[in-house]
């Protein structure tokens, strides 16, 4: 049975240190979709008919791959699995997403924004949400795992994220602070739930009612301008490495550090996924010139 095969696959891919936690619910949809239609084994026609139900070109491929992973899974242990082409639906053109960097204005007009929030503790813990994500560029699924054991006086553990690697992310005094003004008023709602974060209803917020939350008040900043790309809470980490990079002392081995201190702290497996982070701005840009210009007058770059 499909089920069966299912499960055995998600098993498999958390006990390597995948959580997949979308995957199985897309997955789940493809099995669901195959068995109700007879099926024992993956069948290349059934998910392409199944994938070209998806609302959008970009979810269409992403099912059609999703569904084609586990089919080749499925189909090194019994060959009567069929693997669908993966171009099924054509090669789409890659289209990097150019992510906002928010200055330090703007992320005080979204902070001071949530005080319109008309819930008094859920606009604050809105607050201390953004202005911990810009502070540490953490990602937001890190953000609401945290629990309130995981604030720490050397700063935020965070457990078990990608791959189930766990690191210590220090915090500034004034991020300190502020989460622990937030933790004292936290402390004072009567609910078993031992999350940081927490909504009106005693439990973390979803990640697509933060994402709710989030694209309210960027429209009310107006930051979400015509003719811009609009920005998205993911661009806090984007905007964290960025900035944090122009602070740097101008010289190769302090850049060399910090790029290795940069990745840990957030938690990269690689130094070629911070640079993914990385944009050019005029700050750094200024930077660069200058640095060839030592270069080419004799001095050390």
């Amino acid at each position: 049975m499909l089920s069966d095969d299912f499960r055995r696959y998600m098993q498999l891919q958390q006990a390597v240190g995948y959580k997949y936690d979308t995957v199985a619910y897309t997955l789940r949809k493809f099995v669901v979709f195959a068995e109700a239609r007879g099926d024992a084994f993956v069948q290349a026609e059934r998910v392409v008919e199944w994938a070209a139900t998806a609302a959008s070109p970009g979810r269409r491929r992403t099912c059609l791959l999703t569904a084609r992973r586990f089919a080749l899974a499925m189909r090194a242990e019994d060959n009567r699995h069929e693997v669908p082409p993966a171009e099924a639906f054509g090669r789409p053109p890659f289209i990097r997403h150019l992510p906002h960097l928010y200055s330090d204005q703007e992320i005080a007009q979204l902070i001071a924004a949530t005080r319109k929030i008309r819930k008094p503790f859920v606009a604050n813990m809105y607050a201390t949400l953004f202005g911990l994500l810009a502070a540490t560029g953490l990602r937001i699924s890190e953000a609401l795992a945290l629990k309130l054991e995981d604030v720490t006086d050397d700063g935020l553990l965070i457990r078990q994220t990608k791959f189930r690697k766990s690191r210590l992310v220090p915090l500034h005094d004034s991020s300190q602070q502020a989460v622990e003004s937030y933790i004292a008023s936290r402390r004072r709602l009567s609910t078993a739930d031992t999350s940081l974060f927490i909504g009106d209803s005693g439990k973390t917020p979803c990640y697509r009612a933060v994402l709710e939350v989030f694209d309210r008040l960027a429209n009310a900043t107006g930051l979400r301008k015509a003719g811009r790309q609009p920005p998205r809470i993911h661009d806090f980490r984007h905007t964290f490495a960025v900035r944090s990079l122009e602070q740097c002392q101008n010289d190769r081995q302090s850049v060399s550090r910090h790029m290795i201190a940069l990745g840990t702290y957030l938690g990269h497996a690689g130094v070629t996924h911070t640079y993914w982070y990385l944009h050019a701005t005029s700050s750094l840009m200024e930077q660069i010139a200058a640095a060839g210009e030592s270069l080419h007058d004799g001095g050390k770059p």
